[in-house]
């Protein structure tokens, strides 16, 4: 199972910046850029370490003089699962919830990437789906593209094909060999990356994204509609009740969350009493409902899923719950 960030870590996003590991395995152009982007006071996240397979790798220097951890393990005469299991250690140890991968010239073994679902993000030197693996510009110019390119994606157990953040296009000029056009599209990506990962790791503050997770997940309900009610998006049956409100700031509390409807007081006192920081009582629904927030940096949205679903059953006249677990037991 994928391993989320620890309490510990979720405190300490909250405070500021999300804590990223950058691996490597030469120069570390990217993971300069990404350094620096880190440095301007409005950026989403901080460089913790800076990791890699080659010790001697030009960007270990260049961290160590900014003052970034560094952490070195030749993955010669290793097991695969050996290594990273060795870079993974070290990872959590520098209290990273985020990788960077920057030029790491390593396949990773799938229980790596399990481990890290839905946090690590790589770049690629082309314009994803186009041209995986080596080789991008050659690849390019062969084919006789108008346009190359680089892409941030999230990272995820086949090679170069997780879900794209952003793409940036580079020209082809006349006479372009695979050098000169590599030296231009790694302009475009030191652009791209510290841009992407910032926008990445925001994510938990951005009201817009979050209430979208709610609607993917409320929406698929059985009957369910969206709708609003007192400024705030709200999730029912239709014809029917309302089973969930996402409260965004709402009466100037500076929460996210979403609201789901609950068996009445003992229960909402149970979950408050279990983590206030997460559980509260929203004003003015009373005691069948809890607040959930969302905005904490290390929301489970599986377990969102299973209040909204446990939300919609308190509130789903009979009929569509019989029919509902009918469907479940076929």
């Amino acid at each position: 199972m994928p391993e989320g960030p620890t309490p510990a870590d979720h405190k300490a996003a909250a405070r500021g910046k999300a804590k990223v590991a950058v691996l490597i395995s030469g120069g570390g152009s990217n993971m300069a850029a990404l350094l620096y982007a880190s440095r301007l006071p409005d950026c989403a996240y901080e460089i913790v370490l800076v990791a890699s397979n080659n010790p001697e790798a030009g960007g270990l220097a260049l961290a160590k003089a900014e003052g970034v951890p560094t952490f070195a393990l030749p993955h010669q005469g290793m097991a695969r699962a050996d290594h990273d299991a060795a870079m993974d250690a070290a990872i959590r140890a520098a209290g990273a919830e985020y990788i960077a991968l920057a030029g790491y010239m390593r396949i990773l073994t799938a229980e790596f990437v399990d481990k890290w679902q839905g946090r690590m993000l790589n770049i690629h030197p082309s314009l994803l789906p186009k041209y995986p693996g080596l080789h991008t510009h050659e690849r390019a110019l062969a084919a006789g593209d108008s346009h190359a390119g680089c892409s941030v994606h999230v990272v995820t157990a086949t090679l170069d094909e997780g879900p794209l953040l952003g793409q940036c296009a580079v020209a082809v000029a006349a006479g372009d060999s695979a050098e000169t056009l590599a030296a231009r599209v790694l302009f475009a990506e030191h652009q791209l990356y510290a841009r992407c990962l910032g926008a990445y790791v925001a994510r938990w503050r951005d009201p817009a994204w979050l209430i979208a997770q709610v609607r993917q997940r409320a929406l698929a309900q059985p009957e369910a509609e969206e709708s609003v009610s007192h400024g705030m998006a709200c999730f029912g049956i239709r014809g029917g009740k309302k089973f969930a409100y996402v409260s965004a700031n709402h009466h100037g509390d500076d929460r996210t969350a979403v609201l789901v409807k609950i068996s009445g007081v003992d229960e909402q006192a149970t979950w408050i009493e279990q983590d206030a920081a997460r559980y509260y009582r929203p004003a003015y629904f009373g005691a069948d409902w809890l607040g959930v927030r969302l905005d904490l940096a290390d929301t489970d949205w599986a377990t969102v899923g299973d209040w909204l679903a446990h939300s919609w059953r308190e509130v789903a006249p009979k009929r569509l719950t019989t029919l509902h677990d009918a469907a479940e037991q076929r």
